[in-house]
């Protein structure tokens, strides 16, 4: 009896999660769409290799092209504590991934005539007027470097918060001694503060750029968010869910991971190989104090997939359009030309609104084409959109964050590069 009970549970649970991911995009055999089984083979043992040594606990993968699912697969662990098997309908932290969808609302506010890229982001938020700049300039008699406070020769834009050229940035990233030292002093981050002590509290603080002469990854999505909940009267968490997940079929992407959800998030180890410190990923099963426009969210492969297709399909998924092909493709284009990169943007890439975009299809390290478009997140989610061909990628572990999460995605690129076979 308690054999055939176990029996019956496992396939209520199988049934489950079968449901759980029943939205995501029709399927095929990889040869239907270009793809070799054989070579797609080579990605799971890769995944499975990577995640016997620790690389991390599990992955969950996934490749579509021609608006179809060839692969998709789940291996390891979803948490290694519990010992619970890794499923295709885990949730994870998707950190920087959410920057893609706070960038897909700013410019569905565009599209209504609510918002132009050229506005001074002051128009919506009063609060940054009126900032200043941190210039440093090398003393010779100290052999350091001092600062001076200038103002912005001109405000900052929605265009610059999209592309990483406001001026700001992380202050846990950044190379400017000043700016970095004055954002601990203040407070400055995208944790543990209201959408209001957000903004006063960058303010207080200057640039470290002049807006619009440099590339920094920086908290410049937050601040979109902050600009989508002034213009849309809502906070961003209901106006993505409203106007963006829920059109879309994405029903477990969230701010907010509810409680019977829970059992279904993906955990990293307790401590990180490297330093054997306890590994503090985002709690996402309790509200946070603001719905973070650059790093808060979470969600499932499944769910990212449809976003991804909505993209490559220039703005449109089974019937529900979110943007125009134009505006897709502006997002989508090179928004930097000769801007300064001040920080880390891989080589062969510039930015556009919202995404890094590949300008060759050689120069970087990795197999790509021209055009593509990608993004990660820290704790070890990635994804990339290649229109040349025709192929949506996705990438899920959970882990600690840093240089090895941007090894995985790398490492997974390759094998499912060397699948196209047509």
């Amino acid at each position: 009896m308690a054999r055939f009970v176990a029996l019956v549970n496992a396939l209520i649970g199988i049934f489950l999660a079968t449901l759980a991911w029943a939205d995501a995009l029709p399927t095929a055999k990889p040869e239907e769409v270009g793809l070799s089984s054989e070579r797609l083979g080579r990605a799971t043992q890769v995944l499975k290799s990577e995640a016997a040594r620790g690389q991390y606990p599990g992955a969950v993968a996934l490749v579509a092209r021609k608006g179809k699912i060839a692969y998709f697969e789940s291996v390891g662990q979803r948490d290694p504590s519990a010992g619970a098997p890794m499923s295709k309908d885990a949730i994870f932290r998707l950190y920087s991934m959410t920057k893609p969808f706070t960038s897909v609302a700013v410019m569905m506010l565009v599209e209504e005539g609510r918002l132009v890229l050229s506005d001074p982001v002051s128009k919506y938020l009063p609060q940054l007027a009126n900032l200043q700049v941190s210039v440093p300039r090398f003393d010779p008699d100290t052999g350091k470097a001092v600062y001076a406070l200038v103002p912005a020769e001109r405000q900052m834009t929605i265009q610059d918060l999209l592309r990483h050229t406001s001026g700001l940035v992380y202050g846990g990233f950044t190379g400017h001694a000043q700016v970095k030292e004055l954002y601990a002093k203040a407070g400055v981050d995208w944790r543990d503060v209201t959408p209001t002590e957000q903004l006063e509290r960058l303010a207080k603080v200057p640039l470290a750029h002049q807006p619009g002469s440099a590339w920094e990854y920086s908290l410049s999505t937050d601040v979109l968010g902050r600009v989508v909940e002034a213009v849309s009267g809502t906070t961003l968490g209901k106006f993505l869910a409203e106007r963006i997940f829920a059109p879309l079929k994405m029903t477990d992407t969230a701010f907010l991971v509810p409680k019977d959800k829970i059992g279904r998030l993906a955990q990293p180890f307790a401590t990180d190989k490297a330093t054997g410190k306890p590994i503090e990923l985002l709690d996402v099963t309790s509200a946070q104090k603001n719905d973070a426009g650059g790093a808060g969210s979470a969600g499932t492969t499944g769910d990212y997939a449809r976003f991804c297709q909505m993209l490559l399909n220039g703005g449109h998924l089974d019937g529900v359009r979110l943007l125009s092909r134009a505006t897709v493709s502006h997002m989508t284009s090179d928004h930097l030309g000769d801007i300064k990169i001040a920080g880390t943007l891989a080589r062969g890439y510039t930015f556009g609104l919202g995404f890094a975009i590949r300008k060759e299809t050689g120069l970087n390290a990795v197999p790509g084409s021209a055009g593509e478009y990608t993004w990660g997140g820290a704790a070890g989610t990635g994804f990339w959109i290649d229109p040349k061909e025709q192929m949506v990628v996705i990438l899920m572990t959970q882990n600690q964050p840093g240089p090895a999460r941007g090894y995985d995605r790398q490492l997974f690129r390759q094998v499912v590069q060397q699948a196209v076979i047509d």
